[in-house]
């Protein structure tokens, strides 16, 4: 015998429901509620994983930053963003300067504001930020259909007094570091120059680099872009570019 359970309801009479339809009422809510346990627990984690994103890091510690070199002096950044891609907030707290190894199309957006416009590089570009009361707190985002691919140099401290010798044109400065972009023709040289301060060079393109002293004596090698090499001693040289296409060198060179 099917038994049955008595059901009020104030505005209808008493009437019979089944205990049948009872478990499917009690197994349909059960269902709600799990969903709805199962959407409240991914919203949270959702928000977990944004509230993570926008919490600003060191560069270092960005994930798209990969620390190729560290010394007391510097820190040599490699960074490189896919288009459609986009780094998290991360902090640059000292001086910076840098160079682009490809062509692309970026945006900046400083913590708190809103993403800038686009802006297009090529190879050879350098620039240059000052921290000056505060640290710069930003994130890129890649809007082109090229990779972007960046040597950054995080300039760990200011001289007390800078250097007034300047080995050639200066393409960029901050008050820690002056930077020499050298592009040199097949089977051109750069004039000879002298760098007196610790410096930082960087082929932005592949080419049989020559580096002569004024006694004659020189080392070749086969870069390829991105390569770089850090100097400690004082240095007289010219580039002499033994290739067969056009090549493009920068210095770094420390104040």
């Amino acid at each position: 015998m099917r038994r049955s359970a008595i059901v009020y309801n104030p505005s209808r009479p008493f009437t019979e429901t089944s205990s049948a339809d009872c478990h499917n009422t009690f197994f349909l809510r059960s269902v709600v509620l799990k969903l709805f346990v199962r959407a409240v627990l991914c919203l949270l984690f959702s928000f977990a994983v944004s509230a993570a994103q926008e919490t600003p890091v060191p560069v270092v510690q960005e994930p798209y930053h990969h620390v190729q070199l560290k010394n007391d002096d510097i820190v040599v950044i490699h960074a490189t963003l896919a288009p459609g891609e986009r780094t998290a907030y991360h902090i640059h707290s000292c001086d910076r300067t840098g160079v682009q190894l490809s062509a692309n199309t970026t945006t900046g957006q400083r913590f708190g504001e809103a993403e800038g416009a686009p802006s297009a590089a090529s190879p050879g570009d350098v620039f240059s930020d000052t921290c000056t009361d505060k640290p710069l707190i930003h994130r890129v985002h890649n809007v082109g259909s090229t990779t972007m691919d960046v040597i950054d140099l995080e300039l760990l401290h200011r001289p007390t007094q800078a250097s007034t010798s300047v080995a050639g044109p200066v393409a960029v400065e901050n008050p820690s570091v002056r930077v020499y972009k050298w592009t040199i023709a097949p089977g051109a040289s750069t004039a000879m120059h002298t760098h007196t301060r610790p410096y930082l060079i960087v082929a932005v393109s592949p080419m049989q680099l020559k580096m002569t002293a004024p006694d004659g004596q020189s080392r070749t090698e086969q870069v390829k872009a991105g390569n770089f090499h850090w100097v400690t001693v004082p240095v007289t040289h010219a580039l002499i570019n033994e290739s067969s296409a056009e090549g493009q060198i920068v210095e770094f060179e420390l104040k």
